[in-house]
């Protein structure tokens, strides 16, 4: 399978704005009225690195400009004055968009050694913010819009005293019930059936109340040692749900795998990829502003019978790749469970 990386990475790139002249990276995408439609991950700075999401248009799924000057989603909308919004997901059922994100109620400094993992450092903020260990842990919750721009704050899709990243909704009902993957980080060890961050899902009726989460996917292979978590939104196809997922091996390398999930019973992979399907090998997904070596797609779109997949690299920037769907869907269903 040959999937294409467009000569024009990275295609987003900091700059413009002060709110993203640092990083834009790890982007929602959704095609709307035959129109890209991308919400970028932004920093102003990364001592403290907090994040706000900006909306950006295109025509072609390429060369992107900005629908409005300022983020459409800040910490501070949230109530939230220092904290990071980070990495949205997003679908349309019916005639809402919704939006996952992962928040941290402070934002943590981060100094880019370039071998590896920022050193991390709590900063000192005012008024008690920080004091609460739970400013430190990153929730996920959900809002809804009806113009991409102007959105409200719906429901958190985690408990918020545990760190659960990658919360995905499916862009359709199963079964009557909204379908969400999750990532919490602290379900680990015996009596959660995995020895690492792993996927997971849940379901619910109103998009309010979930049920408890149920182990979809643990850490099988070497190249996502460490631990796994969804990607880009399912999408669906004749043989199940296409669901790319991100692993992370001992040396802090992002790649990119995938499954197939049963379209009437999502909990149920029916294929998965035994090798990955990307890794860090041009210079932008090898070197950045902060993690090397990480390639983190989190949006995906399909026109005209091609997948378009962006990612995230280095935490730095948007880079696009793509492939045609029946490739893709093929390759996968050759490691059929």
């Amino acid at each position: 399978m040959n999937i294409t990386r467009h000569p024009a990475n990275p295609i987003v790139v900091p700059g413009k704005y002060d709110w993203r002249k640092v990083t834009v990276f790890n982007p929602a995408v959704i095609i709307e009225n035959d129109k890209f439609y991308m919400i970028e991950r932004t920093a102003e700075s990364l001592i403290p690195c907090k994040n706000f999401l900006g909306l950006l248009e295109s025509e072609d799924g390429v060369n992107f400009t900005h629908v409005v000057d300022e983020p459409i989603l800040t910490p501070d909308m949230l109530g939230f004055p220092y904290g990071s919004v980070q990495d949205p997901r997003v679908v349309k059922i019916d005639d809402t968009f919704y939006m996952n994100y992962a928040l941290r109620p402070c934002a943590m400094s981060y100094y880019p050694t370039g071998a590896g993992v920022p050193l991390r450092e709590i900063p000192k903020y005012p008024d008690g913010w920080g004091e609460d260990p739970g400013h430190w842990l990153t929730r996920s919750s959900i809002v809804t819009s009806k113009d991409l721009i102007n959105w409200e704050f719906l429901t958190d899709t985690t408990p918020l005293d545990i760190n659960d990243r990658d919360n995905i909704l499916f862009p359709e009902k199963i079964n009557g019930k909204y379908a969400l993957l999750r990532r919490p980080e602290e379900y680990v060890g015996p009596e959660y059936g995995t020895d690492n961050a792993a996927m997971w899902i849940t379901y619910s009726d109103n998009l309010i109340d979930w049920e408890e989460p149920k182990l979809l996917a643990k850490a099988e292979y070497d190249w996502e040692c460490r631990k796994i978590g969804g990607a880009t939104p399912p999408i669906k196809t004749e043989h199940g749900w296409l669901t790319l997922y991100h692993g992370v091996d001992d040396d802090i390398v992002y790649r990119v795998g995938a499954l197939m999930l049963d379209l009437e019973n999502p909990e149920k992979v029916i294929a998965r990829t035994r090798d990955f399907i990307m890794e860090p090998v041009e210079y932008y997904e090898k070197f950045g502003f902060q993690i090397p070596n990480v390639i983190f797609p989190t949006g995906n779109v399909v026109k005209d019978g091609l997948l378009y997949i962006y990612y995230g690299v280095t935490d730095t920037a948007i880079a696009l790749a793509t492939v045609p769907l029946d490739e893709i869907v093929a390759h996968v269903m050759k490691d059929a469970l």
